[in-house]
């Protein structure tokens, strides 16, 4: 069995089923591990669920925009009222489901016709049994945001975990030439993880500095889809993603 690492994918399913073809995956016998923020951006955040929904061995991890869906599944009320890209999601749910959306304008959200209840079943719980981390057999640690590296991993916040970016701030300190490499108080193989895109760097491709891996490559915005092979580290990319969707509305709020 393979394993792959996936990126963060803001809904876009085009780019998805481009890099699972690219690197060959087996839906029945390879292993996906999906970093978080599956939904939110691009508008086919119902279709990304519905792929991997296909995959027989998948490990799925929260991020904050997964969270959000999560909270409104739960309880009706959706934390950011819909805004930071939440509207494609809700779109593309109501689209799926054949129902006419009514969206109302809300200070900086929205007020929409949508209910808990109208997300699928097999959705709502995809959604539920995301882990907040995994770490695998070999000591590599997948986490969406990132963590206080001086504290054991299983004793962090939910939110620190989905939020953090002050890890990868070391690190690109590190990758600039200053700041010194990082004593986990744990002992991991490779760290995975997403939520701050490399494109902010300068970086449209994985980025590696001492054991962390970042997998967000900006396929939620101005930047590609990747996939990983855990064990021997190679990657595929998806084309330019706002290519694949130019007409897409997501595409001016990334102008």
């Amino acid at each position: 069995m393979r394993r792959f690492v996936l990126g963060d994918l803001h809904g876009a399913h085009i780019a998805l089923v481009q890099v699972l073809e690219r690197c060959e995956f087996d839906y029945k016998n390879d292993q996906l591990i999906t970093i978080g923020d599956i939904v939110d951006g691009w508008q086919d955040s119902f279709m990304c669920v519905e792929e991997l929904l296909k995959i027989d061995n998948r490990i799925d991890i929260i991020g904050n925009h997964d969270n959000w869906l999560t909270t409104f599944i739960q309880t009706g009320i959706h934390d950011q009222a819909w805004a930071m890209g939440g509207l494609s999601t809700a779109k593309s749910y109501a689209r799926a489901i054949g129902l006419e959306l009514k969206i109302q304008e809300v200070g900086q959200g929205f007020l929409l016709n949508l209910n808990s209840g109208d997300i699928p079943e097999d959705h709502q719980k995809f959604f539920k049994g995301q882990h907040k981390y995994y770490k695998d057999q070999d000591n590599n640690l997948f986490v969406h945001g990132g963590f206080n590296p001086y504290e054991p991993i299983g004793s962090q916040l939910a939110y620190t975990l989905m939020w953090d970016r002050h890890l990868w701030a070391k690190h690109i300190g590190i990758k600039n030439g200053y700041g010194k490499i990082i004593k986990y108080v744990e002992d991991f193989n490779k760290i995975f993880i997403g939520h701050t895109s490399t494109t902010f760097s300068g970086d449209y491709q994985p980025v590696k500095v001492d054991k962390l891996i970042n997998m967000d490559t900006g396929a939620g915005g101005g930047g590609y889809l990747s996939i990983m092979d855990v064990d021997t580290g190679e990657f595929w990319q998806s084309d330019y993603v706002p290519d694949l969707y130019p007409d897409d509305e997501h595409n001016d709020e990334n102008q």
